[in-house]
């Protein structure tokens, strides 16, 4: 895929558009800092049709925007290691400021299985439980899995890749 641009959202959050073949779905690949500097140079290593959009937020309310906003056929979130699901969790709500910008995060959000391999090690992650609160497919991977799993899962989608 090849980057075709990058931007800071309204929440300060980097945001980059790959584009693939013609074609295709649109996946989003959501990464916190500490998750997020090999995504890039890896995401120009997969072959495939669509476009993969690039998230690096702090926090769910970005996370939950980019999902309103872009519709994504499938959300790749990017963890220390790859989970097949994990229990609902409760964020005590905080008041958030940034530049131009305030806003409320937290909330409840339920437990989720991995759109690929539900069998497997559990754990907390709670951008996956966000994803699956806007009912949206969520496959949780590390850094070094993100192109086997994202084309995997293109695979696996009709027009894929």
């Amino acid at each position: 895929m090849e980057l075709t641009g990058s931007w800071t959202d309204i929440y300060g959050s980097v945001r980059a558009s790959f584009e693939g073949r013609a074609g295709g779905q649109v996946w989003l690949i959501a990464a916190p800092a500490t998750q997020a500097a090999k995504v890039p140079d890896v995401l120009q290593g997969v072959d495939g049709k669509g476009r993969a959009e690039f998230l690096v937020h702090e926090g769910l309310t970005p996370l939950l925007a980019a999902l309103a906003e872009l519709k994504p056929y499938g959300v790749l979130v990017v963890a220390e290691q790859a989970l097949s699901g994990g229990p609902a969790v409760t964020l005590t709500a905080q008041d958030i400021q940034t530049e131009g910008v305030s806003y409320c995060e937290g909330g409840s959000f339920p437990a989720w299985v991995s759109a690929l391999a539900p069998d497997g090690r559990q754990g907390v992650n709670e951008a996956a439980s966000a994803v699956a609160s806007a009912g949206v497919p969520v496959v949780v991977a590390s850094a070094a899995e993100i192109a086997l799993t994202l084309e995997a899962w293109m695979n696996r989608t009709p027009h894929g890749r």
